[in-house]
């Protein structure tokens, strides 16, 4: 229970910060609310979301491992490292966290004067035109699935008896910043299923008609990765 509730937390606090920054403090804050236009804009986001992630590595990396992602934890089943039982809890947890996080959002950026629900809000993801940079399925799939294939191998590379566990938080936290200033155009950056579910059940319209793709192409990428892995690295 201890480690499930971790889990929530976790990704509770990924959506949290990482949609938040998005959606709260992405785009130009009008003068009239602030001295001066401010805006965090792509890079801005990008480390919000890579921050999250080594912040919650190092306060519940030691409970749960802080998968915060059910990509990762399924591709900790499929490597052996994750019992069947446990990877369903946090998958479960995981979920629920980034939904708690998408109302959490929801609620506050509801009290904005003018305040209207478009598509893909709350920091949703999608692709296709009216989205970001209007990008089709296939380079939408692509993107997702590769990206998140490079996240797992630096997770598995860095968690490994090769690796520095010590600084595994901040490498694979440094990796997400790396990948959310690329795949944002495309898809605004999934590489984990939770984070887009959370988003979408708020968001309805086109982002949940969308959702398959960031359930799946993440879940592709992250066992690949793990199959990668453990068939040629950690083969004796």
């Amino acid at each position: 229970m201890k480690k499930n509730l971790a889990e929530f937390i976790g990704t509770f606090c990924l959506v949290l910060f990482g949609c938040g920054a998005a959606v709260l403090s992405g785009k130009t804050i009008p003068a009239a609310i602030s001295d001066a236009p401010v805006g965090i804009g792509l890079l801005g986001i990008s480390l919000a979301f890579g921050l999250a992630v080594v912040v919650m590595a190092y306060a519940i990396g030691p409970i749960s491992g802080c998968h915060i992602n059910p990509a990762i934890s399924i591709a900790m089943m499929v490597n052996g490292k994750l019992k069947l039982n446990e990877g369903v809890g946090y998958i479960i947890s995981q979920f629920a966290g980034a939904t708690a996080a998408a109302g959490a959002i929801y609620a506050i950026q509801s009290g904005m004067p003018g305040f209207k629900m478009g598509e893909w809000a709350l920091g949703s993801n999608g692709w296709g035109e009216a989205y970001l940079g209007a990008y089709n399925t296939t380079s939408a799939f692509i993107a997702e699935t590769l990206l998140t294939f490079i996240f797992l191998f630096v997770i598995f590379a860095t968690t490994s008896k090769w690796g520095n566990s010590t600084m595994a938080g901040l490498a694979i936290g440094l990796t997400l910043v790396l990948i959310h200033m690329v795949a944002i155009p495309i898809t605004g950056t999934s590489v984990n299923p939770a984070r887009s579910f959370g988003p979408a059940i708020f968001a309805g319209g086109k982002a949940l008609q969308q959702l398959w793709l960031f359930m799946i192409a993440p879940v592709v990428g992250a066992v690949l990765a793990a199959l990668v892995w453990r068939g040629v690295f950690e083969k004796e």
